[in-house]
């Protein structure tokens, strides 16, 4: 199974063109950072196909963080001067913005969130990890 999750930011505008069959394609780039923070960061080719294309097109803009799952799949690349490079290309199936999480202090603690009547608490009920 070729299934990947990436988290990072787009880099360059998404860029909508059409196959002479009329399908469209989106491409654009994604900067993942590193692990740790004296890591550089690494820069992977977008690509999106059809309907996803066209969505990514009008709704996605540089500098927006996302979580995009896809395939990866490893291009070669032939430069002028004669020597091959291979190149990763993620082809998306699903893109998500990725929500930025503002920092609490002890002071003032993240306000709860109200219970649902359909849901159990945490506090009365067992604790069920999903995997």
């Amino acid at each position: 199974m070729n299934n990947c999750v990436l988290s990072g930011k787009i880099l360059t505008e998404p860029q909508l063109r059409y196959t002479p069959e009329q399908r469209a394609i989106t491409e654009f780039s994604l900067e993942i950072s590193g692990l740790r923070p004296e890591d550089a960061s690494s820069t992977v080719k977008v690509i999106s196909w059809g309907n996803m294309a066209e969505e990514i097109q009008k709704a996605y803009h540089a500098r927006d963080e996302v979580i995009i799952e896809g395939r990866l799949g490893m291009n070669t690349v032939e430069h002028p001067q004669g020597y091959k490079e291979k190149r990763a290309e993620l082809t998306v199936q699903r893109i998500f913005r990725a929500a930025v999480l503002e920092s609490t202090t002890a002071a003032e603690p993240a306000p709860a969130a109200p219970a649902s009547p359909s849901e159990p608490s945490l506090a009365t009920s067992e604790v069920v990890i999903p995997f």
